[in-house]
């Protein structure tokens, strides 16, 4: 093996990296939480032949470490409507919730994605799929339009600030790559005259 080979430089950081958290950010803020009742949380589980003393993540049957939304919260920088309740809550794994991100179920649990259940080759995904589209049925929840719920002007100045936000970090990060230039290239030089 080539010693180049066998190196690889850190990624960079960006702080524009950071955009797409405050986009989700400005969404869940504004996103209701509505706390299940036992029956509810009860009917979830049986439904998705899960038991409480040892949850196991829907997608891919790992222990869960969380509850991840079957139906994105998020979609094009926006709010799809859907909200926090446990028809709109599975029980997952820190990678299948990872993997996933803000993509719909379905669209998801076949894709190719890096550490999704085909990519992680879950032995049960056919029976896994099925208790997921039983679940969705009973959980049937349509979107709100959250717009029509506010005062206009109050929904506009939300999503300015965060447009303001993500300006204000493309300028910021315009600095960061002149700083980092100017420290590379002196850094180079000091190194030289060493």
């Amino acid at each position: 093996m080539r010693y180049r080979d066998a190196f690889k430089m850190p990624v960079k950081m960006k702080i524009t990296g950071r955009s797409s958290s405050i986009t989700n950010s400005f969404v869940s803020s504004i996103i209701p939480s509505i706390k299940p009742e036992e029956a509810d949380i009860r009917e979830c589980l049986r439904i998705l032949e899960l038991d409480p003393d040892n949850l196991r993540c829907a997608y891919c049957g790992d222990t869960a470490t969380q509850w991840d939304h079957l139906r994105p919260l998020v979609s094009g920088k926006k709010p799809t409507g859907y909200i926090s309740e446990i028809r709109n809550l599975v029980p997952t794994c820190g990678k299948c919730n990872q993997s996933k991100g803000n993509k719909y179920w379905k669209d998801w649990i076949k894709s190719n994605a890096k550490r999704s259940p085909k990519t992680r080759q879950v032995k049960d995904l056919d029976s896994r799929i099925k208790r997921l589209e039983r679940y969705e049925k009973w959980g049937k929840v349509s979107p709100i339009d959250f717009a029509t719920m506010v005062d206009k002007k109050l929904w506009r100045q939300h999503w300015q600030n965060c447009e303001d936000l993500h300006k204000k970090l493309e300028r910021c990060q315009e600095v960061a790559d002149k700083v980092r230039t100017a420290i590379e290239k002196n850094s180079q030089t000091s190194r030289l005259s060493h």
